[in-house]
């Protein structure tokens, strides 16, 4: 049995995205799970707002230099070596493992003696009690990085050979080893107990990937050359690509800066909203971007333009399928996900209508959000790194300037914040600040996708948008659809539910999204909807016999 799981390779794009996909779902419900223990356990107040302050920068370096640098450079390196050579790309990889874990355990330590400083950056509005804490705990989990730069190699050579079944695991391990913290180390180390937990979590997102990397070929030696042609081009795509990843971090970590400013327990709740939003995106947006990776680089190393561009719609249009329902039902029963999950223990009304406030805002840009992973991973897969930089840079201006502005202008009571408090149902909350951090990070998202798409259809003219635009006219009036029936049967189930209760309030909601879903699959399968038949073809083709 393990060694069939060890051997499981997807055959198709879409089979890989559902896997990932499945495996994403239950991740973040994992998720879900955990940040209800933390409110439950914590509230939104200052020990969360500590924690994720102490997240953020440790978090940095694993956005900028693991996910955003070599999880997305080495792929495509990899795959010239493996075409030429299979021994010189498994020395390649041995090499890479090595350079890369010397210098992230020299830069995460460099980082840990400087946290102090860090963190006065970080969270200027903390008392000194909070910032002694906050670079405790910051300087546990520069531990995480170290463990998620090694598993992040093993990923990309599992993703060449398809074995997305284990890599999909892993980030599940990861959040069970947070939610053992909470649950078992927490009630004996405190706010220690979940740094503990996270280091915990990002051991087993690497252990779990190391047979499967065994059965693909990979023999470790030890072999340290800073100066190998693959070594240096890897390094050489990294630093436009880290650029890029940074800015996506620095605007949390300005935003973290801007919410420790005001009113205690800002940080915690705009993280809960934004780990809400970023559901539908990991789910949708990340698992079709990392399951067509591979593709799209193999189809261009190749020269197989055609079977590029027929990748590149296909996946597009599945993307937009799936996230355009998905992001507006968030919006509709927003204020019931953010009660059913978060609503319990310490977790108070006000902390949940501002979380609630909040989560609408993100679904704005939740659909720019789902596109960006795998439009900057289209820019990869040809090895242009800057241009998805460039427009990063950009997008992170933009933020910074409205976080600002947008924080500045609900300060006072005006128009703006008297119509922003109507619209989001937040009469009679003194500050409701913190709902202008989600609406600039969606403005950004949005601008950044747009620009993208821009620059892609200039680097590409052979790339056509017709059946993109067919697919989006059929999407855009099923969810018309679908949004009539979930708000319908939300008004319905009120009169017969008791939602103030946890069962009335989650039967209300399960009525409502069951019955937008078959609106919206029973709509497109009138309107003739081709990614439906994609779907069900992909997963048909993954278990025929070869």
């Amino acid at each position: 049995m393990l060694k069939r799981i060890l051997n499981s390779q997807s055959k198709t794009i879409t089979f890989a995205a559902i896997l990932l996909a499945g495996s994403a779902f239950f991740s973040r419900i994992l998720g879900l799970v955990r940040d209800r223990l933390l409110a439950g356990h914590f509230g939104a107040g200052e020990e969360l707002d500590i924690y994720f302050a102490a997240f953020r920068i440790p978090d940095f370096i694993y956005g900028i230099f693991i996910m955003g640098g070599i999880a997305a450079v080495f792929l495509p390196v990899f795959a010239e070596y493996f075409r030429q050579d299979e021994k010189e790309a498994w020395q390649f990889t041995s090499n890479l493992l090595n350079c890369f874990l010397l210098l992230l355990i020299l830069l995460c330590g460099l980082l840990a003696w400087l946290s102090p400083w860090i963190i006065n950056l970080v969270a200027p509005g903390f008392s000194e009690a909070q910032r002694e804490l906050t670079v405790a705990l910051t300087r546990l989990m520069f531990l995480s990085p170290v463990f998620f730069g090694l598993s992040s190699i093993f990923s990309g050579v599992l993703h060449y050979f398809n074995r997305f079944l284990v890599y999909s695991l892993a980030p599940v391990l990861y959040n069970l080893g947070i939610i053992f913290g909470i649950l078992f180390l927490v009630p004996r180390f405190g706010l220690r107990g979940l740094a503990y937990g996270v280091i915990l979590g990002a051991l087993l997102h690497w252990l779990i990937q190391l047979p499967a990397a065994r059965v693909s070929g990979y023999k470790y030696s030890f072999f340290l050359n800073f100066r190998q042609s693959g070594l240096l081009k890897v390094f050489r795509l990294m630093i436009p690509r880290t650029i890029g990843a940074a800015a996506y971090h620095l605007n949390l970590i300005v935003i973290t800066a801007i919410a420790s400013t005001l009113t205690t327990g800002s940080i915690a709740v705009f993280n809960f909203s934004n780990n809400l939003q970023y559901f539908p995106v990991g789910l949708i947006g990340v698992s079709f971007a990392l399951a067509a990776f591979p593709a799209l680089s193999r189809n261009w190393v190749t020269g197989a333009k055609g079977g590029f561009l027929e990748s590149f719609s296909s996946t597009f249009c599945q993307i937009l399928f799936l996230i355009t329902p998905v992001s507006l039902l968030m919006f509709l029963l927003r204020s019931q996900i953010v009660r059913l999950i978060l609503g319990t223990g310490e977790f108070g009304w006000l902390e949940t209508r501002l979380t609630a406030a909040c989560l609408g805002i993100f679904c704005l840009g939740i659909g720019a959000g789902a596109f960006i992973p795998f439009l900057s991973r289209t820019f990869y897969s040809f090895q242009n790194t800057k241009t998805p930089v460039i427009v990063g840079l950009l997008a992170m201006a933009l933020n910074i300037i409205l976080s600002f502005s947008l924080v500045g202008l609900l300060a006072n009571v005006n128009g703006f914040q008297q119509a922003a408090a109507s619209i989001l149902r937040l009469e009679g909350i003194e500050n409701i600040q913190v709902v202008g951090l989600p609406l600039a990070l969606s403005l950004a998202a949005i601008f950044q996708f747009v620009l993208l798409l821009f620059f892609l259809k200039r680097t590409i003219r052979e790339l056509s948008f017709q059946a993109i635009w067919q697919s989006f006219k059929k999407v855009v009036l099923a969810t018309l659809f679908m949004a009539l029936s979930v708000y319908s049967t939300l008004y319905l189930a009120a009169n017969f539910l008791n939602t103030q209760t946890y069962l009335g309030l989650l039967g209300q909601a399960v009525l409502a999204g069951l019955a937008g879903v078959f609106v919206f699959l029973l709509a497109t399968y009138l309107l003739g909807s081709p990614e439906l038949r994609t779907i069900k073809s992909s997963v048909l083709k993954q278990f025929e016999k070869s």
